[in-house]
């Protein structure tokens, strides 16, 4: 799943026939006070994902008036080769009257399938540099080499790759990177998928849309815009240089249920940090960007009470940073009145 507007460009010509939507991460929360001391702590450690059965973080359970929500927070990336002991979120499921997914913004475009078709040509051309540049012509001459290791390492012999622009380079570097460390495990979607099934609920989707009335000409737009994507490569080859460490020890401590540990790591999102100069230009002025995380986070407000107020139990996922933010959603529901408990494991003491 492509979490950026960039990829929702490039999925209006995609498989859907009748409507096209890329899903975009929530902003994530500011790293804490601990960021930088954890991140020297553990950068010398080895990037070894845990295996075998793992218990996972606990819930958090959110009350008022009897009625409960209960929210399990989540990091990605997560091992691939780990059982999570999913029992006590598929039981609270199995009561639920409602079961909310993580919110998104969705981009679309209602285009038929034939015209959806004629757009692929201009997607594609999207995805490349203007003028025909390769990498080597917009990055550094340092910065460029120390791509190349990293692309050898985790891309091979992929020279095509080199007319990309670079946060398209990125992506799939660090993409298939994840894939190659076993760190790209789809672990608690298609639990909470099943679970709600055997319910007979349908997951609530909760989404902030914009819809692009003219695809070929933002696409067209999107294929002139100068903007500045090299930092977004840079960050990328700069987590897998030097910070694996802390993506394995972010997603074991999830697996673990160690949630002390996830609050003091540091945690950059790079497929929402990649999109930063996108996210600036005309581009997303057209589709009116600024006013998305702050209708993201009342979309998703707005279905948490809607489902305590009508069901005795209901069940929620949320990404881990919206969870443990200081100013994060269930922060804002505390403030609203609402009881707010943390799991066992989640208890910290300053």
């Amino acid at each position: 799943m492509h979490a950026a507007l960039l990829m929702g460009l490039v999925a209006l010509a995609g498989s859907s026939p009748l409507s096209h939507a890329a899903e975009a991460a929530i902003p994530p929360a500011a790293p804490s006070d601990h960021a930088a001391t954890a991140a020297d702590t553990i950068r010398d450690l080895g990037a070894v994902v845990v295996t075998g059965v793992q218990p996972g973080p606990g819930m958090w359970k959110v009350s008022r008036g009897g009625h409960e929500l209960w929210v399990l927070g989540v990091v990605s990336p997560l091992p691939d080769a780990m059982t999570w002991q999913s029992a006590e979120v598929e039981a609270v499921i199995g009561r639920a009257g409602q079961v909310l997914q993580a919110p998104m913004w969705a981009v679309y475009s209602d285009v038929g399938i034939f015209k959806g078709l004629s757009l692929l040509p201009a997607a594609l051309r999207a995805r490349r540099n203007p003028e025909g540049a390769e990498l080597e012509d917009v990055l550094s001459p340092t910065l460029h080499a120390r791509w190349e290791v990293q692309k050898d390492k985790y891309l091979g012999w992929e020279l095509g790759i080199e007319r990309w622009r670079p946060m398209f380079a990125a992506e799939k570097l660090q993409r298939k990177a994840m894939e190659r460390l076993g760190l790209d495990g789809a672990v608690v979607d298609p639990v909470i998928a099943a679970a709600a099934e055997r319910a007979g609920l349908q997951p609530t989707v909760i989404q902030v849309k914009s819809t692009i009335d003219e695809p070929r000409e933002l696409l067209k737009a999107f294929n002139q815009a100068s903007f500045d994507d090299t930092a977004c490569l840079e960050r990328t080859v700069s987590q897998l240089e030097h910070d694996l460490p802390t993506l394995a020890a972010r997603a074991n401590a999830w697996a673990s249920g160690d949630l002390k540990t996830l609050r003091r790591l540091p945690y950059e999102d790079l497929r929402w940090s990649c999109v930063h100069a996108l996210l600036e230009s005309d581009i997303a002025r057209r589709l009116d960007y600024d006013e998305v995380p702050m209708q993201i986070e009342r979309a998703w407000l707005e279905a948490a009470e809607k489902a305590l107020a009508e069901h005795p139990v209901s069940f929620a996922s949320l990404p881990m940073d919206r969870v443990l933010a200081p100013d994060g959603y269930l922060a804002k529901l505390q403030s609203r009145g609402y009881t707010v408990e943390a799991p066992p494991s989640a208890v910290t003491h300053n």
